[in-house]
């Protein structure tokens, strides 16, 4: 049995990240949890569509007409509301909490795309609909324990990987300029990092750390291209005046660091 396996990915900007995949023992931890969520939605959704049928039902016989049907078609839609209850439950967590469900976020642990990026709903919503097979038979487990990447069925269908979730660690390993300590606080105060993942910062970390090995064309275009998908991100209308691509990572690094650090 692997513990703590290690997969490295490359980013579209050809910025090489390293991650500790979850394993079997949190993804089911994080399942456990999200199963006792959902069971108890779809307890609570059961009961109340009985209730309501029955009136319906009732409602029907006093009009004197053939229901016989009725209870067919009733029973067909408790079980497709379910179906999308179930599906709709992992899409809409794993999309709107950047591949974390109640269950991963419990357990740290949330999905990637295979190049390292957040998943969108089209990943999620393949995960979900082929959740039901991996369930089946436990054909998931095996899937994870015997591949490489730890990958049940809907994760190689979708492209993607279950990953810890690691934070980032307090200090750098790299020189950072004087600049960027003071630019860091207007960050702080011009933009917005909750939007900025672990991976956007994983990035940075990166390119900081392998930047004096660039070839000077090649650092000069990927820190421009970096700074600006960062200034997107974080939602930076103007750049301080007099600032480079590289003092703005820098900051940006430093700025996402302290934010994250606070309580």
């Amino acid at each position: 049995m692997r513990f703590f396996n290690r997969v490295t990915l490359q980013t579209p900007e050809s910025v090489e990240l390293e991650f500790s995949l979850a394993g079997i023992g949190s993804r089911a931890f994080a399942l456990l949890i999200d199963y006792h969520i959902l069971g108890l939605t779809l307890v609570i959704f059961l009961v109340v569509w009985s209730i309501l049928s029955n009136q319906l039902l009732n409602y029907l016989e006093q009009l004197d007409v053939d229901y016989s049907i009725a209870p067919s078609w009733l029973l067909a839609i408790a079980l497709i509301v379910c179906f999308v209850i179930f599906v709709g439950y992992f899409v809409f967590f794993e999309t709107v909490w950047q591949g974390q469900s109640p269950g991963k976020r419990l357990a740290k642990i949330r999905v990637i795309r295979d190049d390292g990026r957040p998943v969108r709903i089209g990943q999620a919503t393949m995960r979900a609909l082929l959740r039901p097979i991996d369930d089946l038979l436990s054909l998931g487990v095996f899937m994870i324990v015997l591949s490489k990447r730890e990958k049940r069925l809907g994760d190689w269908v979708a492209g993607t990987i279950v990953v810890q979730d690691v934070r980032p660690t307090a200090k750098s390993a790299f020189a950072l300029s004087d600049q960027a300590e003071a630019i860091a606080q207007q960050l702080l105060a011009m933009a917005d990092f909750s939007n900025m993942l672990p991976d956007d910062f994983a990035v940075i970390r990166e390119y900081l750390q392998r930047r004096s090995l660039m070839e000077r064309k090649a650092k000069s275009d990927l820190s421009l291209t970096l700074a600006r998908q960062v200034k997107a991100v974080i939602a930076l209308e103007t750049l301080p005046q007099d600032m480079t691509p590289d003092a703005f990572l820098e900051a940006a690094y430093l700025a996402y660091q302290q934010q994250r650090s606070e309580p």
